[in-house]
C-alpha cells in the first residue's frame, strides 16, 4: 500500500518546512513524529467522527493510520500528499472496522460509502461539459428518455447517441475525482451511471 497522489482539496502546503518535518519523522525524529500526530490528528479523528465510530474504535482505527504511516513516511515523494493518504488510509481502517463489527453500525458504514461515491459522481458529472451532461442527464433519468426524444432535444442523430454517450462516460471516468475514488479503493456502483 504505497502512498499516492491525493484528491484535490485534500492535498496540504507543500512547503519546506513539512518537507523538513516528514524528513526529519522519516529518519526516526520523535519530536517531528509528535508534531505530524498533533497535527493530522484532528484529520483523522473527524473522518472516524463521520463513521460514528465509539472511543475504542476510533483509537484502534488512529493507532492502525499512524502504524501505516510510519511504515510508508520514507516513501512519501511530496510532503502535500500526506494529507490525502491519511484520509484515504483512514477512510479505509473505518470502513474495516464497521464490516468486521457487523450489525446495525455494518448499514451506516455502507450509506456513509454509499453517500461518499454519490459526492464524488456527483463531482465527477460536475466536471463534464453541457451538451455530455444533457445527454447522460436524459439517458439516466427516470424514466430514461428515448433515443428519439434524445435526438430531437439534442440535435444529435440516433445512430450518434450511443458512442457520444461512451465518450462522456469515458470522459467522466477520466475526471480527477473517479480517480481519486479508486485510489481509495472504492468502485463506483456499477462502473458509473448509465453504464
Amino acid at each position: 500500500m504505497g502512498l499516492k497522489a491525493s484528491r484535490p482539496g485534500l492535498a496540504g502546503h507543500d512547503d519546506p518546512a513539512t518537507a523538513a518535518l516528514i524528513s526529519r519523522a522519516a529518519a526516526s525524529d520523535q519530536g517531528a513524529w509528535d508534531e505530524i500526530v498533533e497535527r493530522y490528528a484532528p484529520l483523522v479523528w473527524s473522518i472516524c467522527m463521520g463513521f460514528r465510530l465509539g472511543h475504542r474504535d476510533v483509537e484502534d482505527v488512529a493507532q492502525n493510520v499512524w502504524l501505516l504511516l510510519a511504515e510508508q513516511l520514507g516513501r512519501l515523494p511530496e510532503p502535500a500528499e500526506l494529507p490525502g493518504w491519511l484520509a484515504r488510509t483512514t477512510r479505509r481502517e473505518c470502513r474495516r472496522v464497521v464490516t468486521s463489527a457487523g450489525g446495525p453500525d455494518t448499514v451506516i458504514g455502507e450509506e456513509i460509502v454509499m453517500a461518499e461515491r454519490n459526492a464524488v459522481l456527483r463531482a465527477a458529472f460536475a466536471q463534464l461539459p453541457p451538451r455530455c451532461q444533457s445527454l447522460i442527464g436524459m439517458l439516466t433519468s427516470d424514466p430514461p428518455c428515448s433515443y428519439a426524444e434524445i435526438s430531437t432535444t439534442l440535435g444529435i442523430p440516433v445512430e450518434s447517441i450511443a458512442p457520444q454517450r461512451a465518450c462522456c462516460l469515458e470522459r467522466m471516468r477520466g475526471s480527477m475525482a473517479l480517480l481519486g475514488l479508486a485510489e481509495a479503493g472504492a468502485n463506483p456502483p456499477g462502473g458509473g451511471p448509465g453504464a
